[in-house]
C-alpha cells in the first residue's frame, strides 16, 4: 500500500495558507492584526485537537499532532532565515545607519539588562514560591534571555499601515533584528553551559564578543563572494536571484550549524551588506523579482509561523492557576523592566541618531512583543533531558503564556495608544493636499461621466447606477496650514518624485550605479529634515564634484596633470555624470512643479517661486560646475561625454526594444533575448577599467628621485 503519510504536514500547510489568506481578507477592515487572528486560529484548531474534537478524522488529528510535536530546529533554519534576511534587505540603510546606534543600545547593554532583570526575578520567585526549586542562576538567565528578545511584526506592520514615523518604525525593526542575534547568543551560551555540556571554563562575555565577532566577520565575507560572483556572472538573471536565495540560506546553516556561531548576527551582516554593496550593482529586473519573492516568503512564513505557535501552546502548554498568576506577574514585570531600561537608556538615546521622544519611548516599551523565536527556544528547552522536568515545563508555560498576552494585549491596544499619543496625528497640509487631490479626480470623473452621458453608442444605460461608482466626495476640510507648512509639505512631494524619476533613470541606464546611489543619498538626506530644508541644500552632492577644485589646483605640475588626465578620468567622468543626471532631475522638477500649478492643486504662487528659485540655483550651480570640467579637464570632459553617449544609446535600444514588445511586434522571450545583448554591452562598459601609461609613470618616478 503506498505510504500518504507526507501528505498530512503538506495538506496542514496549504490549509494554513488558504486561512490566512481568508483572514487577511477578513481582517482587512478591522483594528485586530492579522498575526494575532493567525495566533487565535492556530489556538483554537490545537484547543479543539486537544479535546478530541478532531477525532473523527484520524489524519487531520495526526497531523496537527505532528505540528504540535514539530522539531523546533526546523522553525530556526527554514523560517528564520526568511525573516532575517527578508527585514535587512528591505531596511531603508540612510534611516538604519541614522538609527543604528539607538537599536544597538536596546538590542546588546538593553537585552542584557532586561536579561539579568527577569533571572533576578526568577531567582526571587524560586526562593519564595513552592515548586520552583529546581531554578538555578544559569537557568533563570536562560529564560531571561530568550524571552527578552523582541518580535515586533504585529506593531511593525501597524505603523506602517498608518503611516507613522519611517524613522520610528525602522528602529523598532532594527531593534528587533540585532537582539534576535543578542539573543540566541546569550541563551546558547546560558543553554549550553548549564543544560548541555555541564559546564564551561571559558568566560561568558569573551565567548559572547567572539562569537559576535566571528558571526560578523563571516557573514560580511560571504556577502562579499556571492556579490563577486554575481558580478561576473551579470548576464544571468536566474543565476543571480539563486546565488543570492541560496547563499543566505548557506550563511545561516553554515555559522548556526556547522561552526556554532551566530545564524542571525550572520546572515544580517550578510543581508546588510549584500543591500548596500550588491543591490546597486545588481540589474534592476533581479532587484524587482528579489523584493517580491523575499516579500513572497515573509508573509508565508509569518502566516505558517503563528498558526504553528498557536497550535504548539493550545496542544503543550498544561495550565493551573498557580502557574497563571505567577504568569502574569512575569508579565507586568517584564513591561516594566523593559519601561526601566529605555528610561535608563534615554539619556543616551534622544542624543543619538534621529532621536527619541518620551512618546516614541511610550510605544518602544508597549510594543516589546514576543513570538516565535521565543517560542522555538522554549521547545528546544522542554525537549531537553539534562534540564528538570518541571524547570522545562515552567519554561514552556511562561514563554506561551508570555507571548499570547503581548499578541492578544499589546498589539491589539497599540493602534489606540498611538491616537492617545498623538502619533499618528496627519500635518494639516498633508491633509489640504490630499483633500485637492481627491477633490480633482472627482472633478475629472464627472467631466468625463459627462461626455459619457452624450456618447449615442451608450444609450439606454443606467447613469444613475453609474453615477453611483464615481470617486467618492472628499470630506469637508476644516484644517488650515500656513505658507511655511503647505511649503515644506510640497517639498516632500517634489522629492518624491525625484526618486522615483532617480528609479527611472537608473533602470533605463540614464545614469550609472554609483550616480543613483549617490542622488539617492542626497535625497534621504533631504528627507531627514521633513521638509524643512531647502531644495538647494544638496551638500553630499556638490561635496563630491568638488573634489575637482583639488584636482585643479595640481595641474600647475605638468607630471602630475598628464597623470591625473587620464588616472583621475573615471572620476572625472563619475562627476560628469552625477552632474548630468542631477540637472535632468532638477529640470523635471520644474516640470513637476508646472503641473501642480496647472491642475490647481497648488494654488499660492509664493511656493511655486521659492521651489523653482532653490531649483534653479541647483542647475546654475551644477552647470558652472560641469563647464569648469570641459575648460580643466578636456580629455577627460570628452571622455566623459563619450561614455554618456554610449549609454544614451544603450538606453534608446532598450527603449526601443520594450516599445516593440509592448506593440506585439516581438514576443516577451523574443524582447528578453535582445535586451540580454544590450546588458551585455552595458555590462563590458560598467566593468571597464583604465589603466596609466608606463612612460608617465616612469617619468614622475624620475622627477621625484632626482627631487629627493
Amino acid at each position: 500500500m503506498e505510504d500518504t503519510s507526507f501528505l498530512a504536514p503538506l495538506l496542514l500547510t496549504i490549509g494554513g495558507l488558504v486561512i490566512g489568506a481568508l483572514l487577511k481578507s477578513l481582517l482587512r477592515h478591522t483594528r485586530i492584526p492579522y498575526t494575532v487572528g493567525l495566533f487565535a486560529v492556530g489556538l483554537l484548531v490545537g484547543l479543539l485537537n486537544r479535546y478530541g474534537i478532531f477525532n473523527f478524522w484520524s489524519d487531520l488529528s495526526e497531523g496537527v499532532n505532528s505540528v504540535a510535536n514539530i522539531n523546533p530546529d526546523l522553525i530556526l533554519y527554514l523560517f528564520l532565515p526568511i525573516l532575517i534576511f527578508d527585514a535587512a534587505y528591505e531596511l531603508n540603510l540612510h534611516i538604519f545607519k541614522k538609527t543604528l546606534a539607538n537599536a544597538t543600545l536596546l538590542a546588546v547593554p538593553g537585552l542584557i539588562i532586561c536579561m539579568l532583570l527577569t533571572g533576578t526575578l526568577l531567582i526571587g520567585i524560586a526562593h519564595i514560591v513552592p515548586g520552583f526549586e529546581s531554578w538555578t542562576w544559569g537557568l533563570a538567565l536562560m529564560f531571561g534571555a530568550l524571552i527578552s528578545a523582541t518580535d515586533p511584526v504585529a506593531v511593525v506592520a501597524l505603523l506602517h499601515e498608518l503611516k507613522t514615523s519611517k524613522r520610528f518604525s525602522t528602529l523598532v525593526d532594527a531593534e528587533s533584528l540585532l537582539n534576535d542575534g543578542t539573543g540566541i547568543v546569550c541563551f546558547m551560551l546560558f543553554f549550553g553551559t548549564y543544560a548541555a555540556t555541564g559546564g564551561s571554563s571559558s568566560s561568558p562575555v569573551m565567548e559572547f564578543i567572539q562569537v559576535v565577532s566571528i558571526s560578523t566577520l563571516l557573514g560580511f565575507l560571504l556577502a562579499r563572494l556571492v556579490i563577486w560572483f554575481i558580478t561576473r556572472i551579470n548576464s544571468e538573471e536566474m543565476i543571480q536571484n539563486s546565488a543570492v536565495i541560496l547563499s543566505a540560506y548557506l550563511t545561516f546553516i553554515v555559522s548556526q550549524y556547522y561552526l556554532g556561531v551566530s545564524g542571525v548576527i550572520a546572515l544580517l551582516v550578510f543581508g546588510l551588506t549584500v543591500t548596500y554593496v550588491g543591490k546597486p550593482r545588481l540589474k534592476p529586473q533581479v532587484n524587482n523579482f528579489m523584493e517580491h519573492f523575499w516579500e513572497l516568503l515573509t508573509y508565508i512564513a509569518n502566516t505558517l509561523i503563528f498558526i504553528l505557535v498557536g497550535i504548539v501552546i493550545a496542544q503543550k502548554v498544561n495550565f493551573t492557576w498557580g502557574a497563571l498568576g505567577i504568569l502574569i506577574l512575569i508579565y507586568i514585570c517584564l513591561n516594566l523592566f523593559r519601561f526601566a531600561m529605555i528610561m535608563l537608556l534615554y539619556p543616551l538615546m534622544k542624543r543619538m541618531g534621529y532621536g527619541l521622544s518620551k512618546r516614541e519611548s511610550v510605544i518602544l516599551t508597549w510594543g516589546g512583543l514576543r513570538g516565535a523565536l521565543g517560542m522555538t527556544l522554549a521547545l528546544m528547552v522542554s525537549y531537553t533531558p539534562a534540564i528538570p522536568e518541571d524547570v522545562r515545563s515552567q519554561v514552556l508555560f511562561f514563554t506561551a503564556g508570555i507571548v499570547t498576552l503581548t499578541l492578544c494585549v499589546n498589539a491589539t491596544t497599540t493602534r489606540w495608544l498611538l491616537n492617545k499619543l498623538g502619533l499618528i496625528n496627519i500635518p494639516s497640509a498633508r491633509i489640504i493636499l490630499e483633500n485637492k487631490i481627491q477633490q480633482t479626480i472627482r472633478e475629472n470623473s464627472e467631466k468625463y461621466l459627462e461626455r459619457l452621458e452624450k456618447r449615442d453608442a451608450l444609450e439606454g444605460t443606467n447613469w444613475e447606477k453609474v453615477r453611483h461608482y464615481i470617486f467618492p466626495k472628499p470630506q469637508e476640510v476644516t484644517h488650515t496650514a500656513g505658507t511655511h507648512a503647505m511649503l515644506t509639505e510640497v517639498r516632500l512631494r517634489v522629492l518624491d518624485r525625484e526618486k522615483a524619476l532617480c528609479h527611472q533613470l537608473y533602470d533605463e541606464g540614464i545614469i550609472s550605479q554609483s550616480t543613483f546611489r549617490r542622488l539617492m543619498n542626497s535625497l534621504d538626506e533631504l528627507y531627514d529634515h521633513d521638509g524643512t530644508y531647502p531644495l538647494d541644500n544638496r551638500l553630499s552632492i556638490f561635496r563630491f564634484c568638488n573634489r575637482t577644485a583639488l584636482l585643479n589646483s595640481l595641474r600647475k605640475e605638468p607630471y602630475l596633470h598628464n597623470l591625473m588626465s587620464f588616472y583621475f578620468r573615471k572620476r572625472i567622468a563619475l562627476i560628469y555624470d552625477l552632474g548630468r543626471g542631477f540637472i535632468i532631475l532638477q529640470k523635471e522638477d520644474l516640470k513637476f512643479l508646472d503641473e501642480l500649478k496647472n491642475s490647481d492643486l497648488l494654488n499660492e504662487q509664493s511656493i511655486v517661486n521659492t521651489l523653482k528659485e532653490e531649483i534653479n540655483q541647483n542647475i546654475k550651480a551644477m552647470s558652472e560646475l560641469i563647464d569648469s570640467l570641459a575648460i580643466n579637464f578636456p580629455r577627460a570632459y570628452k571622455h566623459a561625454l563619450t561614455l554618456k553617449s554610449i549609454r544614451m544609446l544603450l538606453s534608446n535600444e532598450r527603449r526601443t526594444i520594450k516599445q516593440m514588445e509592448s506593440n506585439g511586434v516581438i514576443s516577451e522571450k523574443d524582447a528578453e533575448g535582445l535586451l540580454e545583448k544590450v546588458d551585455e554591452r552595458t555590462d563590458e562598459l560598467n566593468t571597464f577599467r583604465y589603466t596609466i601609461p608606463g612612460t608617465i609613470l616612469r617619468r614622475l618616478f624620475r622627477k621625484s628621485s632626482k627631487e629627493l
